[in-house]
């Protein structure tokens, strides 16, 4: 069995997956992953001009999303 998938929420940022991975639009077409690529940076707020990838214009837009999850509880 595989690893877990993992996706890592920044803050007020994109959502980070690492590569390996294929990311497919909505007829399944596989959008390229650059070379050499360990992660890759998914955008959230709605602004790249790359989309599905992030270029940053979270920065520049004011982007807010800074949930977080619920920490379990050690016993």
């Amino acid at each position: 069995m595989s690893d877990t998938l993992k996706i890592r929420c920044r803050e007020n940022g994109p959502f980070v997956v690492q590569t390996p991975v294929e990311i497919l639009d909505h007829l399944g077409n596989a959008f390229e992953i650059p070379a050499g690529k360990d992660a890759v940076a998914l955008c959230r707020c709605g602004h790249s001009k790359n989309k599905p990838f992030c270029d940053g214009s979270h920065k520049t837009v004011g982007f807010q999303a800074s949930e977080t999850a619920a920490k379990k509880e050690t016993t």
